[in-house]
């Protein structure tokens, strides 16, 4: 079973929307709180407040700031380096980085400027920043592994931003939809909501974390999270779905993006396989060729989901030298799978399972025998062997 979460924004979204959504389907405020300690960004609390938005009870989530803490103007380096300081766990690090570079790369576009010149200004404040790894370290906390949103209501009328009066989307917001292809819908009624409903912290959540699409589940818990203002033509919530998934719903259609490189510094190829695989590339690799002009050559090779397909290409485009790639549809046929931890006479260990109707694979987590062949001062393959012949047991007596 995989533990989905479906963002149902029927009315929008936004980051502080996001993390009422997700306190009001079960998680632990005191949790939260705990986790984002460590953040270096000054003195503020978190409250999550019960209220009614069109009848429907939901939770507001708030960001209080102390008097004396003001909103900082900080740039990309500033806020990774903020994160990295943190002892929140490496994915959620690496994700809430990945939100946050996005932001920047669609303000660089827009205003035409290098990205680390780029002041994040309303997007450097605290409660930015809370939205955004608050959000993904909630998403850690719950368990899940896979996201999928509804498509997104595009709003109506003017906002005030401190380059003058904008239309909605706000420039930011649209530029995050255009690189996912992100299905953008006037629902009757909602379309003469004045301002935004979709913020650009919300965007770039949103288009980062799910694919656009409703995975067949087993709901477990449904959450609603209240926006800022009260609408009277429908609830300003965002409702969330969670549940899990029987098979995994990765199966099927897939893109494959490819491109040949001859002239690029071979110190940048570590750096772009980290970039894809937190912008949730399924997979990347390399293969060597033998080029034109007799020069050795790579293969750059990345698997993604089609809802993933455009982001990935422009950021290869951005990253590397090319100046194209092959885009192609395929299909593939997976296994379903789990991961399985328990303690075992070495420690606790987990394993993945692969299960097929006549056939269950265990494989012990890499990273966790390695950890326990250091600490154990035992051979590799010893604790290997140990932590599959244990957990096959284990698994076996659950049956």
């Amino acid at each position: 079973m995989t533990r989905v979460i479906y963002f149902d924004c029927f009315s929008g979204c936004s980051g502080d929307m996001i993390l009422g959504a997700l306190l009001d389907a079960g998680l632990s405020l005191e949790e939260l709180k705990e986790g984002l300690k460590g953040l270096n960004i000054g003195s503020y609390q978190l409250n999550a407040v019960k209220m009614k938005r069109s009848g429907i009870m939901a939770t507001k989530f708030e960001v209080n700031l102390d008097q004396h803490e003001h909103h900082a103007h900080r740039g990309l380096r500033d806020i990774m380096e903020i994160i990295n300081a943190s002892n929140l766990p490496a994915t959620v690090k690496k994700h809430s980085i990945g939100v946050f570079r996005r932001l920047g790369e669609a303000e660089a576009r827009i205003h035409g400027v290098p990205l680390e010149e780029v002041h994040f200004h309303e997007l450097g404040a605290i409660d930015t920043i809370i939205d955004i790894v608050g959000t993904n370290y909630a998403l850690e906390l719950l368990g899940i592994e896979r996201c999928y949103s509804s498509p997104l209501p595009a709003g109506g009328g003017n906002i005030s931003t401190q380059h003058g009066i904008l239309p909605t989307p706000a420039p930011a917001t649209l530029q995050l939809l255009a690189e996912v292809k992100a299905p953008l819908v006037q629902n009757p009624g909602i379309y003469r909501a004045p301002g935004e409903l979709v913020t650009p912290t919300g965007a770039a959540l949103i288009t980062s974390l799910a694919a656009f699409s409703r995975p067949d589940m087993q709901i477990t818990g449904v959450g609603y999270g209240a926006g800022n203002r009260e609408f009277q033509e429908f609830p300003n919530v965002l409702r969330v779905w969670l549940g899990e998934t029987a098979e995994d719903t990765e199966a099927g259609e897939m893109a494959l993006l490819e491109t040949n490189i001859d002239d690029m510094n071979p110190q940048i190829y570590g750096f772009l396989m980290e970039r894809l695989l937190a912008e949730k590339a399924v997979d990347v690799w390399f293969t060597p060729i033998q080029m034109k002009k007799n020069r050795p050559g790579i293969i750059l090779s990345v698997l993604a989901h089609k809802n993933d397909e455009a982001r990935l290409a422009n950021l290869i485009l951005r990253e590397t030298t090319t100046l194209g790639i092959r885009s192609r549809s395929i299909s593939r046929y997976i296994a379903q799978r789990e991961i399985f931890e328990f303690d075992s006479s070495l420690g606790h260990a987990r394993v993945k399972i692969k299960r097929l109707p006549e056939f269950i694979g265990v494989f012990p987590e890499y990273e966790d025998c390695r950890r326990i062949s250091l600490e154990k001062q035992l051979p590799l393959q010893e604790v290997m062997r140990i932590i599959e012949t244990e957990a096959r047991t284990w698994i076996s007596e659950k049956k």
